[in-house]
């Protein structure tokens, strides 16, 4: 007893104490995501009353009619953000991370949906590819069998995704054009004198340095990010509870939803309309589910229930209440509401506000496109990564200058926050629509509660179509924005998909037989040469058509060969310890190996020139499992190439197959009269630090217990790392067969070859040396 009441304190103390970190950690994310998540879903206050009533619709405008518009804002703030969002969508995140394609990548973990090339068995095998439940007790299933068994409907899903990631594009580049003219509107107010020449210049110069400070990083100025929008937010709260309480204390009945039934009977038709602008006060809504990778649910949550809900609630009400007593101002509603004392520090603060939520849907921008190009669904593109600390900050130049000329082209060519408005309030709803059809598959499939999928659809499903149907109204009023510009992308991403599985196609079906490999015997009928050559392919399987075209035309290849391939699998990270997978493509005396190296559309690829010493390591640690395991080591040759080890790239140096040293080698250069060389020899002098190289260098231990075909092959296997590694890729070049449609030659010879030609190379993709580097020349007819 004595012992058990002695530990018992200590218990509660470490107990309490485990409490206290996990609470202040959260605590720390959630004033952190305060900035980086609600940037853009705070400055809605901004603009949503004069886009719902200016124009043509400026005849609706009583007190009534304010008394309902605030009632369907604050309804619809607590149906959609609270309700759908904290409460249910944001439980759907997929080991930590949410959006688009992490609702697609569970259902196609769970359900045989996936479009995406080379998948394998071996991906199912994965720490991160289960969730929750087995997919064995949902395989009877009729839905599922249905969906799985038509191809067209698995094409429908992809293109709905590539939809909603089209559209969050759209708002990479409508969320800073609304935001910064929204803010610098403000200038109205103070001088009414101020022509649009000069308010539009002064835009123009604010979004030109806001993309132009984005190859910093986020992480540069993120520490200003939260101050900001929560002074913003204690600003915007403060004048709304002084609205209220100056102007018309009775708003505080629009409460009742009553009142939206009243503004819809007195404005009919009009009033249905009007939800186009009403909409706007959830923009940014959808970034709560897509930025939770770098916080934690219940840190997102906290923020906005506790404060971006009720600083949100007060704002609008007090704003409305200002409205109701004052229906002159709806043109610069938010402005003409601050009093006169703090009108500046209110203007400068809000548009500071509006450049942070600007840069928040940049940033979850080129994440989208990262994701995209992961899934094989965009051109290969340029990431860096900004932050050593941020997991996930990138930063891609194309995408970046892109949105800015798309940005300024609204900008000018609209000239008017309502028109952008009507474009802003089309993307956002669409995608928001696409996630809760998205939610339903979901909740039937991962989570196995089928019952509540068509009353979750039914509900969030008619409210979000009864705004969707309103936003397309407002098409050719400038709605049709976001629609070219989503086909635009989307058709981008889908020609480049298809372009890319036909390739992968060709590949498949022109392997070379592994019986022609055999037959050549262990020299393959050509000269081997020291080194290791590394032959980059799609085909996880097989061996490629570039192997034989290189053969015949040049008959010497290296001592060692390794297939290798790098794909994506639908988890958002694969660990260290999974990346490998690792096996024979003929028998030992062949030295020749397969290395599938595995990612998640969330990983980052690494460029620390520590590729190929992995990879020695792998394919060591693959050797010695062979020879004490029997199920790699079959007798039957023919069935070598498909199995496959999980080789752990962060092996324990003590178990270590491979004795492995490191220095540093620092580059000389000779003597040399040349002043040239002279001048660069001392500046390399004084850059020491850049001139070391990490060499590293491998050995056989010299145990004797070990095989000696293992040792043998061990040994081959250093002398050719020491010798030199080669990458050879094919250099392809696709078209389209004459028999081919119009359509399929207009996608691949102009469409596919044209993204192909201005897209980065593979190599420089995934980071191989040039001078290593041998290119074979290929056509595929697809």
């Amino acid at each position: 007893m004595d012992s058990q009441s002695g530990n018992s304190p200590r218990s509660v103390t470490s107990n309490s104490q485990m409490s206290w970190i996990t609470l202040s950690r959260n605590l720390l994310l959630a004033y952190q995501s305060v900035g980086v998540v609600y940037g853009d879903l705070s400055t809605s206050p901004l603009y949503v009353y004069t886009s719902t009533f200016k124009g043509k619709r400026q005849h609706l405008l009583t007190a009534d009619a304010v008394f309902g518009a605030f009632s369907l804002i604050f309804w619809t703030l607590t149906l959609i953000p609270l309700l759908k969002y904290v409460f249910i969508v944001l439980n759907a995140d997929d080991n930590g991370e949410g959006g688009t394609f992490a609702l697609y990548s569970l259902l196609c973990r769970h359900a045989k949906f996936s479009l995406l090339l080379n998948q394998q068995a071996a991906d199912e095998e994965l720490s991160t590819y289960k969730y929750g439940h087995s997919t064995a007790t949902i395989t009877t299933s009729p839905l599922k069998r249905f969906l799985e068994k038509h191809k067209k409907l698995r094409t429908a899903l992809l293109l709905l995704v590539l939809f909603g990631a089209s559209m969050v594009i759209g708002d990479g580049v409508l969320t800073p054009a609304i935001s910064v003219m929204s803010s610098v509107s403000g200038l109205r107010v103070a001088k009414q004198d101020l022509k649009e020449g000069e308010l539009m210049l002064l835009a123009c110069a604010i979004l030109v340095g806001l993309f132009a400070l984005q190859h910093f990083g986020t992480h540069r100025v993120a520490f200003l990010f939260a101050p900001v929008v929560l002074i913003w937010l204690f600003a915007i709260f403060c004048i709304g509870l002084y609205n209220i309480i100056h102007w018309n204390p009775k708003i505080l009945q629009a409460l009742s939803p009553h009142y939206i039934a009243t503004y819809f009977k007195e404005t009919g038709t009009d009033g249905w309309i009007s939800l186009g602008g009403i909409l706007l006060c959830i923009t940014g809504t959808e970034t709560m589910f897509a930025d939770i990778g770098h916080f934690t649910t219940f840190s997102v949550r906290l923020v906005f229930a506790c404060v971006i809900y009720p600083c949100l609630v007060v704002q609008y009400m007090g704003q409305a209440a200002f409205l109701s007593m004052n229906l002159k101002s709806i043109e610069n509603s938010f402005y003409d509401s601050i009093p006169d004392s703090i009108f500046w520090p209110v203007f400068v603060i809000a548009t500071l506000a509006a450049i942070v939520g600007s840069q928040a849907i940049i940033t979850a921008t080129f994440s989208i496109v990262k994701q995209c190009h992961a899934l094989g669904c965009f051109p290969r593109v340029k990431v860096v990564h900004t932050s050593k600390h941020m997991y996930g900050q990138i930063y891609i130049p194309e995408i970046n200058w892109i949105l800015m000329i798309l940005t300024l082209a609204v900008t000018i060519g609209f000239r008017d926050t309502t028109l952008i408005g009507h474009a802003y309030g089309l993307a956002c709803i669409s995608v928001m629509f696409i996630t809760s059809c998205l939610m339903a598959l979901v909740i039937t499939f991962v989570w196995q509660k089928g019952m509540f999928a068509i009353p979750f659809l039914l509900f969030f499903g008619f409210i979000e179509g009864v705004y969707l149907s309103s936003a397309f109204t407002k098409v050719p009023q400038g709605g049709w924005v976001p629609v070219m510009l989503s086909l635009v992308f989307m058709l981008i991403m889908y020609v480049w998909h298809y372009g890319t599985l036909k390739k992968y196609n060709f590949d498949l079906h022109s392997k070379v037989s592994l019986k022609w490999i055999l037959g050549l015997g262990p020299s393959l009928g050509i000269v081997r040469v020291p080194g290791i050559g590394l032959i980059y392919s799609e085909l996880a399987t097989g061996v490629p058509a570039i192997f034989s075209h290189f053969v015949t035309n040049l008959p010497a290849f290296h001592k060692v060969s390794v297939f290798v391939c790098v794909k994506s699998v639908p988890v958002p990270y694969v660990s260290a310890e999974e990346r490998f997978l690792i096996g024979r493509v003929c028998p030992r005396p062949y030295r020749m190996y397969r290395c599938i190296v595995r990612y998640g559309y969330k990983d980052i690829r690494a460029d620390d020139g520590d590729f190929e010493n992995l990879l020695i390591k792998s394919i060591a640690e693959f050797i010695m499992m062979e020879a004490v395991e029997p199920q790699f080591s079959g007798s039957d040759s023919s069935s070598f190439d498909g199995r496959m080890a999980v080789i752990s790239s962060t092996a324990n140096p003590d178990n270590s197959s491979l004795i492995v040293s490191e220095h540093d080698e620092i580059t000389q250069i000779s003597s040399s009269r040349s002043l040239t060389l002279h001048s660069l020899r001392s500046i390399y002098e004084d850059e020491g630090a850049q001139m070391r190289r990490r060499h590293v260098r491998f050995q056989v231990p010299q145990t004797p217990a070990m095989d000696p075909d293992v040792r043998d092959e061990l040994l081959d296997l250093v002398e050719a790392k020491e010798a030199g590694v080669a990458y050879i890729m094919g250099h392809s070049y696709v078209k389209a067969r004459r028999s081919s449609s119009f359509l399929k030659k207009l996608a691949i010879d102009i469409g596919y070859s044209f993204l192909r030609k201005n897209c980065r190379g593979p190599s420089v993709a995934l980071n191989i040396p040039h001078i290593s580097l041998i290119e074979v020349g290929m056509i595929y007819y697809v």
